[in-house]
């Protein structure tokens, strides 16, 4: 999905740096959005959600392509990784408000989310610690999974949808996020093993 948004994303981004927009200014207003779809879950306005939801990626993905283009900084991926997850984790805090059938399912997708987290981080640390080369031009080091941004944009899509499903979503998805984690733990294993 990167690859084929690439080319839009790089022509906007020029448009949107010769203009002398920053990417953190795009980072910032995207986590804006990107909380305004979370409050907008929570009270169960799910036509607003999804909107505000696929501009705050279109704002995640401008940030790093007006970032290549001024010159990308550690600080800011830093901040867009951080920002990308208060919206992701809080989206699902709102899918559990709104939908109390689907809040045991909710508790197990942000540990999945968690979990996941701690092998893509703990790995991308060791891999910059030990010099080694691995990953793509962004800042972390970050390892490929089954379920990755296209399929969490496409699952927040499902729950915008099909709201009276979110316990059954948010379980496929906790599944494919702990098979996520347990591929990033199998690569570290490998790669690390083998040193």
């Amino acid at each position: 999905m990167r690859v084929r948004a690439a080319p839009v994303l790089d022509r906007a981004a020029r448009g949107l740096s010769g203009a002398g927009v920053r990417a953190g200014a795009l980072t910032g207003a995207g986590l804006v959005v990107g909380v305004a779809a979370c409050a907008a879950v929570a009270t169960k306005r799910w036509d607003v959600a999804l909107a505000l939801w696929l501009l705050n990626r279109g704002f995640d993905g401008l940030d790093g392509a007006v970032a290549r283009r001024t010159g990308a900084s550690e600080l800011g991926g830093l901040l867009d990784f951080v920002a990308d997850f208060v919206v992701y984790s809080g989206f699902i805090v709102g899918v559990a408000i709104a939908e109390p059938d689907a809040r045991l399912a909710c508790v197990v997708l942000l540990a999945s989310y968690l979990v996941n987290n701690v092998a893509l981080l703990s790995f991308s640390s060791l891999v910059e610690r030990l010099g080694l080369s691995f990953g793509d031009e962004r800042s972390l080091r970050l390892t490929a999974g089954l379920a990755e941004g296209t399929e969490t944009i496409v699952v927040y899509v499902l729950f915008c949808v099909f709201p009276n499903a979110a316990a059954e979503i948010a379980w496929v998805f906790a599944g494919m996020v702990a098979v996520t984690a347990a591929q990033r733990v199998a690569v570290a294993v490998r790669v690390l093993g083998a040193r």
